[in-house]
């Protein structure tokens, strides 16, 4: 059976977020407003500029669609600038979804040219080490109760979490060659 996916489409790597889906034989939906959220089975927020898309989310009203899908069961994943969007604080004044009970640090790592990339071990996800690839990436500093840490980097670092059918992810999967998380992710949607 088929699912319809959503992905924000309002800043950001949206489209890369789509061509993944489409490997996996799944119909990416851009969200660009909120009636465009009708019928999906999950939402991607993709990486991009937190501030920018945390603004038009709030011009064009998202706030209560992405919260009312999200209260109704069904899955929502945010990956770098979407995690930032879905946490609880950020340390500065900003528009968030307040989804998840984390607390994120922006820009952890510093400036784009401080990019990197590294394999991951991810709790639930088989087959090897996640290429992770991080660009002016966040990372999360406190998670709250039932907020399961999934991946972290060797020194400790937070990148990966879920609460329920929340995930969020500081690194960007849709800029690697592996399906596995955004697999994940279908399954998710599908079972809800």
């Amino acid at each position: 059976m088929s699912v319809r996916i959503g992905v924000l489409a309002l800043q950001g790597d949206f489209a890369e977020h789509g061509a993944m889906l489409g490997r996996l034989d799944t119909q990416a939906v851009e969200v660009r407003q909120p009636s465009d959220m009708a019928g999906i089975a999950g939402l991607i927020i993709p990486g991009g500029e937190s501030t920018t898309i945390g603004k038009l989310m709030e011009r064009y009203g998202f706030r209560e669609p992405i919260c009312h899908l999200a209260e109704t069961g069904k899955p929502i994943w945010g990956t770098c600038a979407g995690l930032i969007l879905m946490a609880r604080d950020v340390g500065r004044t900003q528009p968030l979804l307040n989804l998840l009970d984390i607390t994120v640090e922006r820009n952890a790592f510093g400036r784009q040219t401080d990019s990197f990339e590294t394999d991951l071990e991810i709790d639930g996800i088989s087959g090897g080490p996640f290429p992770a690839v991080f660009i002016r990436a966040p990372v999360v500093r406190t998670v709250g109760p039932g907020v399961q840490v999934l991946s972290r980097l060797n020194d400790g670092t937070i990148v990966a979490v879920r609460h329920g059918r929340l995930f969020g992810t500081s690194f960007h999967p849709e800029l690697t060659g592996d399906t596995r998380l955004h697999a994940g992710f279908v399954e998710m949607a599908r079972q809800a």
